[in-house]
């Protein structure tokens, strides 16, 4: 049996942080041209836009990523701590460059094309890790995502195993959700996408399909998973658990900046949970969540709150 989290103990989160350039053209974008636009810099990384949610919503949260010992890195760290991070077992690491992410929007505000530089996460090592189990065995839950090399990710794993602490994984691009099928047994709950489920389960997701979702969804608890959830765009969210399966629709809203809603509807879910809110309705907060971040210019909803969630569903 997989174990449950204490309410509201502290969540250790583990993997990407850096910067975000995010760029949304005035019209119609023309390939091999510059184009007329918006452009935003703020921080970003799933791991690090998980805590920050977590943080400003109250919850005890620790981060362990790796940045550069560059001004990014040191500007990065300091505003996490402001936002009320433990940042005490981040790495800062010289000669390196602080990841970063950089995401080019269509018109309409959904995302075109992307790229990241996370080269830097590889400095996480097994080692290094294990040398912080203390922060495991600390731990109410640990929240990862898969920039972590498959090695890091399995070290995690058994971390948390040894600590009996529950885990829940992001699988973060289409390109990484392969590291994870060797831990789904593992995991208390997990966060795809569409197309990431596609990967983590023997059938692909249509969008917009929420029959093969929720489908998709049921396989993963079967595989050993606790909780998934299948993120669905505008489409809302299916989730399943072993007792039950719903789907919660998107709230419809303005959307300015697409970046970090999948991590501020986890983060809120996982809130939700911890404070002992069942997963109907910790699901609806995520969605409110994703609503407020994707009218927000920028990766996190600065004065983001369980009122606000709330009043978002009002």
């Amino acid at each position: 049996m997989k174990p449950l989290p204490s309410p509201g103990g502290r969540v250790l989160v583990i993997g990407s942080a850096g910067l975000d350039l995010i760029g949304r053209p005035l019209a119609s974008l023309q390939l091999a041209t510059s184009n007329p636009g918006r452009l935003r810099m703020s921080y970003g990384g799933v791991a690090r836009n998980v805590a920050e949610n977590l943080a400003r919503l109250g919850t005890e949260t620790a981060l362990i990523t790796a940045v550069g010992d560059d001004a990014q890195g040191h500007q990065l760290l300091a505003h996490a701590a402001e936002a009320g991070i433990d940042v005490e077992a981040a790495l800062q690491v010289a000669g390196q460059r602080t990841s970063a992410y950089l995401a080019v929007l269509d018109e309409g505000g959904s995302l075109h094309l992307a790229l990241d530089d996370m080269g830097i996460l590889d400095c996480l090592t097994p080692e290094y890790l294990r040398s912080q189990r203390e922060l495991f065995e600390g731990a109410s839950v640990v929240f990862l995502d898969a920039n972590l090399s498959p090695k890091a990710l399995a070290a995690a794993v058994a971390l948390c195993r040894r600590a009996d602490v529950p885990l829940v994984a992001d699988p973060t691009s289409a390109q990484l959700a392969p590291r994870l099928l060797p831990h789904l047994r593992d995991l208390w709950m997990v966060t795809p996408n569409e197309m990431q489920a596609g990967i983590l389960c023997p059938h692909p997701v249509p969008h917009a399909d929420r029959d093969r979702a929720l489908d998709s969804a049921r396989h993963l608890v079967s595989a050993g998973v606790g909780i998934a959830l299948l993120t669905m765009a505008e489409f809302g969210v299916c989730y399943a658990t072993a007792e039950s399966s719903g789907h919660v629709p998107a709230i419809v809203t303005e959307i300015h900046d697409p970046t970090g809603a999948g991590d501020a509807l986890t983060a809120a879910v996982l809130f939700a949970l911890l404070n002992e809110i069942p997963v109907d309705e910790a699901v609806r907060l995520g969605a409110a969540a994703a609503a407020l971040t994707l009218r927000t210019p920028g990766s996190v909803v600065p004065d983001l709150s369980l009122e606000m969630l709330y009043d978002q569903l009002r």
